[in-house]
């Protein structure tokens, strides 16, 4: 019988993809997680917007994402004690909430992906920026920028998202 429970469980890991809405996290961990599947095993792909869907998640005031980023930790921890890997991107605009992920998570890769607000709104890409929207994180709320990420992908708007998702493949690689 103690044969049994001597073989710990593999534990998965999290992908902690963080940056401003429209920075272009949902596009890269969408590309990414065929590699990270195929690479570590069972993984799921998580975002913000996907939680707020799921649990009627309605606050966006700091309060209320603050609360949110810590039950994210937690649903974190939950999945990859499991053994699942678990990309989960998200504006994650609080350092203690990366830091809660850095000591919970063993296997824990924090990458921000870093783009100008100004292009995001040049660009267009997300409609959020424009009109009178409160509570907008770069705009109304200052975040919290990661202060030592493991990985860090500069998202100027000019490659292409196929490009950027093989430099990030390359950079997990070589951690």
């Amino acid at each position: 019988m103690k044969k049994l429970f001597k073989n710990k469980a593999k534990k998965g890991k999290l992908f902690w993809i963080t940056g401003l809405s429209g920075s272009g996290k949902t596009t890269l961990s969408k590309k990414i997680t065929p590699y990270i599947r195929k690479r570590f095993g069972p993984t799921l792909l998580i975002s913000g917007d996907d939680m707020r869907d799921i649990f009627n998640l309605e606050g966006y005031d700091k309060k209320s994402r603050l609360s949110y980023g810590l039950s994210f930790n937690k649903l974190s921890k939950f999945l990859t004690d499991q053994g699942i890997n678990v990309i989960f991107n998200v504006i994650g605009m609080y350092n203690i909430v990366r830091k809660k992920n850095r000591s919970l998570i063993k296997n824990y890769i924090e990458i921000y992906i870093e783009s100008e607000l100004s292009e995001i709104e040049r660009k267009g890409i997300k409609k959020i920026y424009r009109g009178n929207k409160k509570n907008i994180v770069g705009r109304d709320i200052k975040p919290q920028l990661p202060k030592s990420p493991d990985v860090v992908i500069k998202n100027d708007f000019t490659k292409n998202t196929n490009d950027l998702a093989k430099e990030l493949i390359k950079k997990i690689e070589s951690l």
